[in-house]
């Protein structure tokens, strides 16, 4: 079942975004590779990888973007806009961790007629903590337009 519409001026500083978890297994590594094409053997071959002196393969950038993509969207509902989206990817996310997805409002103002919230969101892994942070810019519908 849908969630009602988020509205702009429902939005506090503060509010943390649901987000969510996805384990990486060789499936899903698999998967970021096939739906990205970004065949870079760094992202699907151990081997090639380890030699590269990195611990295992990891997911990729178009991954990464994706997922926040995701927990930003989902937030802002059908009716939301995903403005910008930044992001630093600080450490890399490897196949058998369980990545979470998480965020939280920053602030909010008005840009024009838009009602506009900025997100500090981020991915953690079991390593590092946050070795992805980022942050967007939403436009929510207003409930008073």
């Amino acid at each position: 079942m849908a969630e009602p519409q988020r509205c702009w001026e429902d939005v506090v500083a503060g509010d943390a975004l649901d987000g969510f978890s996805l384990p990486l297994t060789m499936t899903r590594m698999v998967q970021q590779v096939s739906g990205t094409q970004d065949f870079y053997p760094v992202h699907h071959d151990s081997a090639f990888a380890r030699d590269g002196g990195h611990a295992d393969i990891f997911i990729n950038t178009g991954f990464i973007r994706a997922a926040l993509c995701r927990l930003a969207t989902d937030w802002a509902g059908d009716a939301g806009f995903l403005k910008r989206l930044a992001f630093q990817m600080r450490r890399p996310h490897l196949r058998g961790d369980t990545i979470a997805v998480r965020g939280r409002v920053a602030r909010k103002w008005r840009d024009g007629d838009n009602g506009a919230v900025e997100l500090d969101v981020w991915i953690e892994n079991p390593r590092d903590g946050v070795a992805t942070p980022g942050s967007a810019t939403v436009y929510l519908p207003s409930r008073t337009a």
